[in-house]
């Protein structure tokens, strides 16, 4: 198969957008003064992806952040998800803003996971992932390792050719 031109995969990305989701688990309850350094910097780095560049959306609660959002059996299990223009746009963000210092410093805040934390995968733009989409994408990455259906930094898979729908919910 032929390789996309540089035109070609700007229009595939302009159809889709990256979705990501990461999550955590807390070393301690949020209220816990360990922790408060993470909790202090949520509104400031939550502030700085806002006004990213490529920043399309993030879950968050009326809070303005999605440490309230309890979507695994783990009370100390914390989601972080949003979505993006392109994947250079969320490594950006990730990696060369002020929040690489704070990724640099999660062992202070969260136990070390032994299963998939992070994944990745396109969505048709406009569409917003639910906590259930981001769950089973952690899934399948965890199962299958990375793929064009969930991914990871390392390793990357281009914008589908084609509209993909999203994972059913259960």
């Amino acid at each position: 198969m032929p390789e996309k031109s540089a035109s070609e995969e700007v229009g595939l990305a302009a159809r889709h957008h990256l979705a990501q989701v990461n999550i955590g688990v807390l070393r301690a309850p949020l209220d816990a003064p360990e922790i408060g350094e993470f909790v202090a910097a949520l509104v400031p780095i939550n502030a700085l992806a806002d006004a990213a560049p490529g920043f399309i959306w993030r879950l968050q609660t009326e809070d303005g952040d999605a440490t309230a959002i309890r979507a695994f059996d783990d009370d100390r299990v914390i989601v972080n998800m949003s979505v993006w223009t392109t994947l250079d746009a969320l490594a950006d963000y990730v990696f060369g803003t002020e929040h690489a210092a704070f990724l640099r410093r999660r062992r202070e805040w969260f136990t070390k996971m032994r299963e998939v934390s992070v994944a990745l995968w396109w969505v048709p733009a406009g569409h917003l992932p639910t906590v259930d989409e981001a769950k089973q994408r952690l899934e399948l990455l965890h199962r299958d390792g990375p793929s064009a259906r969930a991914f990871t930094f390392r390793e990357p898979f281009p914008p589908p050719a084609s509209a993909e729908r999203p994972l059913a919910t259960s």
